[in-house]
């Protein structure tokens, strides 16, 4: 017989996490502990973490839907999924709490990843700061040896942003360094064509989501119009059923989406996301939304599955003070798991 338990944590950043929304310095986390009535050394545990003002089940009832979860959770685990839909970072817990329990492993799934023979590519992030405070993550990160940096935009004066992305471009080619920016909605429709004519002058890869959500005619004249690639990121919160999935990407066609299973519905609704996009010829790539490294682990578990080429977000396990040790490691610019290490004591961690 199965239990399913929530216990709730509160991370703590290392510095504060800047967004064009504002800036983070704790995490709050919910944890779904499933152990079997008849032996509690095997469990397995998922992250449920919404990010506030931003995910689409960040809404009152969070708890009490939780608390809901668990009891259907023991009662019938195969059919919890089907009633998630419009809570993805509740669909992300149980789909990973289930696969830790049923693997009894963090090998989730069985990759060259998994079995650290394979490292997956990540790009480098530089979150939002004063121009100094930008300058010298950005050092930082060429010198630890990334090929992919990513830099959040739209916090300070756009003029001393093109001056960083300068800077980058007199040291380094866009051969030895790719750059992707995220706007996180900071530009208006009036001006965002002109600003991204501006940011092309810099040979970028991408620019994610440059207008906010749910402008999709505004959007749609971008992505044509554009003079390098747009990623959406926030434009696919809340859209959670098949139809509209479809709709979303036949009326905007941006060159890219970027999934974040917390907030993009799970492993399950991230994977619809991905290949729906496929059968149109948008690219994809995964990042990880924040989570502590029981959430990143997942998610870089089932990330690997997919075989990226493309770098991926998934290089945030360091921003927690409080943060679980997890057998990840980043050796140049790719995330490894290492099988050899032992795992760690996930329920002891937890209390």
């Amino acid at each position: 017989m199965l239990k399913a338990t929530i216990i709730p944590k509160t991370l703590h950043f290392k510095q504060p996490a800047g967004t064009s929304r504002g800036v983070y310095t704790t995490r709050n986390v919910w944890y779904i502990v499933l152990t079997d009535a008849e032996n509690p050394h095997h469990y397995g545990v998922g992250e449920c973490a919404p990010l506030p003002a931003l995910s689409c089940d960040d809404v009152p009832e969070y708890a009490n839907v939780l608390k809901e979860t668990c009891r259907q959770l023991e009662e019938n685990a195969e059919t919890v999924l089907e009633n998630l839909e419009d809570y993805p970072s509740i669909r992300f817990g149980v789909e990973t709490a289930l696969a830790h329990y049923r693997a009894q492993s963090l090998q989730l799934w069985h990759t060259p990843f998994s079995q650290g023979k394979e490292g997956i590519p990540i790009n480098g992030l530089i979150w939002m700061g004063n121009f100094d405070e930008m300058y010298h993550r950005i050092e930082d990160k060429m010198k630890a040896g990334f090929r992919c940096i990513k830099l959040k935009i739209g916090a300070i004066d756009f003029e001393k942003e093109l001056e960083l992305l300068a800077h980058i471009r007199r040291h380094f080619s866009p051969e030895q360094i790719e750059l992707r920016v995220d706007a996180n909605g900071a530009f208006s429709p009036s001006d965002a064509l002109e600003k991204l004519k501006r940011l092309s002058e810099y040979q970028l890869h991408s620019i994610e989501q440059p207008i906010s959500a749910g402008q999709w005619e505004e959007m749609a004249k971008l992505c044509a119009s554009t003079p390098f690639p747009i990623a959406l990121d926030e434009e696919l919160i809340g859209i959670n059923r098949l139809s509209e999935k479809i709709r979303l990407l036949d009326t905007i066609r941006p060159q890219y989406i970027i999934l974040k299973p917390s907030l993009h519905g799970g492993i399950s609704g991230s994977k619809e996301w991905i290949d729906l996009a496929t059968e149109r010829g948008i690219g994809s790539w995964v990042t990880s939304a924040l989570e502590s490294n029981i959430g990143l682990n997942a998610i870089a578990q089932w990330t690997a599955t997919l075989a990226p080429t493309l770098p991926q977000g998934l290089g945030t396990g360091l921003l927690f003070t409080d943060n679980i040790y997890y057998p990840l490691h980043i050796e140049g610019d790719c995330l490894w798991y290492d099988p050899n290490v032992q795992e760690p004591d996930i329920l002891k961690w937890l209390k």
